[in-house]
C-alpha cells in the first residue's frame, strides 16, 4: 500500500471526462487506494458504481448534514440495508456530521447521532463532516459512548480541539489547508497531534492545495499533502510514510 487518500469525492461529474487521465497520474504519484465518501441517498448509487470500477478505489455511504433535508427516515433503514449487505469495498459510514455555517444544528443532530449508532451497529467507521463543531461532535460521540473508528475529515481546528479529538479515539483528516503558510493555526495543529491519529486526504474536488486552482484538486495532489505535513512535523519521512500507512489502515479496518 502507498499513500491513501482517506476521503475524496471521486464520483463527482466534475471528474466524469477525466477520471482515466486521473488515476494514470495518481498511480505514477505514489497513490494506491482512493476512500470515496456518500453524502445523499440520490448519490450512493453513482458512489457505488465509481468505487467498483477500478481497483483500489473503496467506498462510505452516509447522509451529510447538508442534505438532511432531502431525507426521511426511511432513508436510514435503505442506508442500514446497504451497508450491512455491502461487499468488503465499503470501509465506512459518511459522510455525516454537523456545521454551523449551513443548516441549522438542532435539525442536523438526531441524524448524526442516529448515524452514530449505526455505525457502532455495524462495527463501520464513522467519517465526520464537522465545520465550527469540533467541541459539539465531541461532545456527541463521548454521550452515545461511540466506541468505534471516527474520521474528523478535513480538519481546520486549533491545536486545543485536535488534541480533544485525538484523545477520545478520532484519527483527524489533513488536507490541502497545511500547504497555506498563512494557515499557521492548522499547521500548529498538525505539528502538535500524536502521530498515530492523523491521516491524509484530498477532500477532491474541494480543498484545493497551494497553486492548485478552486474546484481542480485532485488525489494527483496528496503528495503535496505529505511534503508540507514533513514541514510541519519533527519525525523522519520514511517513519512519517509508515505511521500513515498505518493510520489509515487501522482506520478503515484494512489488515
Amino acid at each position: 500500500m502507498g499513500l491513501v487518500d482517506a476521503h475524496c469525492h471521486f464520483d463527482f461529474p466534475v471528474f466524469d471526462a477525466r477520471r482515466k487521465e486521473i488515476m494514470t497520474r495518481v498511480s505514477a504519484a505514489g497513490v494506491s487506494d482512493i476512500v470515496i465518501p456518500g453524502v445523499r441517498r440520490e448519490d450512493w448509487s453513482r458512489v457505488v458504481k465509481t468505487a467498483f470500477a477500478q481497483e483500489g478505489l473503496h467506498y462510505c455511504l452516509g447522509i451529510h448534514p447538508w442534505f438532511i433535508g432531502e431525507h426521511s427516515q426511511g432513508d436510514m433503514e435503505v442506508l442500514r440495508d446497504l451497508l450491512s449487505t455491502a461487499s468488503p469495498r465499503c470501509v465506512g459510514l459518511g459522510e455525516c456530521g454537523l456545521d454551523r455555517l449551513k443548516g441549522n444544528l438542532e435539525e442536523q443532530q438526531p441524524w448524526f447521532e442516529a448515524q452514530i449508532e449505526l455505525a457502532q451497529e455495524l462495527d463501520l467507521a464513522l467519517v465526520v463532516h464537522s465545520v465550527k463543531t469540533h467541541d459539539e461532535v465531541a461532545t456527541t460521540l463521548k454521550r452515545k459512548r461511540f466506541s468505534g473508528r471516527v474520521l474528523i475529515h478535513g480538519f481546520s481546528g486549533s491545536e486545543e480541539q485536535a488534541r480533544k479529538l485525538a484523545q477520545i479515539g478520532c484519527f483527524i483528516g489533513i488536507g490541502g489547508v497545511i500547504t497555506y503558510e498563512r494557515a499557521r493555526k492548522t499547521r500548529n495543529a498538525v505539528a502538535a497531534l500524536p502521530l498515530n491519529s492523523i491521516v491524509l486526504e484530498t477532500d477532491a474536488p474541494d480543498m484545493a492545495p497551494a497553486g492548485v486552482l478552486k474546484g481542480r484538486n485532485s488525489p494527483e495532489y496528496l503528495p503535496q499533502i505529505v511534503d508540507a505535513l514533513a514541514e510541519v512535523r519533527s519525525e523522519p519521512r520514511e517513519l512519517l510514510l509508515a505511521a500513515l500507512r498505518a493510520n489509515v489502515k487501522r482506520l478503515y479496518g484494512w489488515p
